[in-house]
């Protein structure tokens, strides 16, 4: 006995087909407004896992990103000091060369030993230099100036090391002990560069010591200058290191951008088509149906 195809029959049919034509339409256009293929987990698990995987990848290599970003910059502010700091000495220089070849009277080496005492106060000026707030020559007590201005030249600071995470178990230091430099003055009688200073202002005034100028001060401060030297390099290396670990965390990012892109994007231009025939096929869909299913009031009170 065959079975009786009923009006009802043929519009919960046509009804159906319109359905399942409107929520691939519905799909598409969500695909095209998020740029995903993955709308929710279970259209394809795998791919979705591998998203949450790739998304985490790059959570951190941002992180690590903003952290060679900022020891960057805390490294160009540290090396800008110290050029200012080369710079001072270098004038400093100047002055205990001329003062050691004996054409000067005792005024002018008062006011040579003036100027020095001055421009010492400029190097514990660019001492103190900071970089968002903090200071970058007080080891890891950054909101301690590492030294004051006036007669008292005790470093301040410490020698703890601040670093920043430039990977999975990789790091750069970004701190220059700026001490192994200045030292501690004239009272710590460490030769560094402070007490060199304070040393070359004392024997321009005393004419018993000025011997001293051409010599053993003249030594020790090409000495502090070979210091300044070294931790001149050893920032240049740490932004070198920085740099790098930069480049090659950009890399990543955009080796990890284009397999997030093959797993998850959408194809804009296929989509694209797709969307144009699924529309144009719901809408021939509407007109036939409108055709198909003819309800009356009797089909309603059935």
């Amino acid at each position: 006995m065959s079975e009786r195809i009923t009006p009802a029959m043929v519009t919960s049919a046509t009804l159906n087909d319109l359905n399942a034509s409107l929520s691939a339409l519905q799909r598409t256009t969500d695909e095209l407004s998020s740029g995903r293929t993955i709308l929710e987990p279970s259209d394809n698990p795998y791919g979705a896992s591998q998203v949450i995987e790739l998304q985490s990848q790059l959570e951190g290599l941002n992180a690590y990103e903003g952290n060679a970003q900022d020891g960057i910059a805390w490294e160009d502010t540290a090396t800008n000091a110290m050029s200012s700091i080369s710079q001072v000495v270098q004038r400093v220089r100047e002055l205990l060369v001329q003062s050691a070849n004996g054409t000067y009277n005792q005024s002018d080496l008062e006011t040579m030993a003036l100027q020095v005492e001055q421009l010492t106060e400029a190097i514990k000026q660019d001492a103190n230099t900071q970089y968002a707030g903090q200071y970058v020559f007080s080891g890891t007590e950054t909101n301690t100036a590492p030294y004051e201005q006036g007669a008292s030249d005790e470093y301040k600071g410490n020698e703890e090391t601040i670093a920043r995470a430039i990977g999975p178990g990789s790091s750069v230091t970004i701190t220059t002990n700026i001490s192994t430099l200045l030292g501690n003055g004239e009272g710590a009688e460490d030769e560094k560069l402070l007490d060199t200073l304070r040393t070359i202002a004392k024997d321009m005034r005393t004419p018993e010591d000025q011997s001293a100028l051409g010599g053993v001060d003249l030594q020790k401060l090409d000495a502090n200058m070979e210091t300044l030297t070294q931790l001149q390099a050893s920032a240049g290396s740490a932004t070198d290191q920085l740099q790098t670990a930069l480049t090659r965390n950009e890399d990543l990012q955009t080796s990890i951008n284009e397999a997030l892109s093959d797993t998850d994007s959408t194809n804009i231009a296929a989509t694209s088509i797709t969307y144009a025939n699924e529309q144009a096929a719901y809408e021939a869909a509407l007109r036939a149906g409108a055709t198909i299913v003819q309800e009356s009031l009797l089909n309603f009170l059935q």
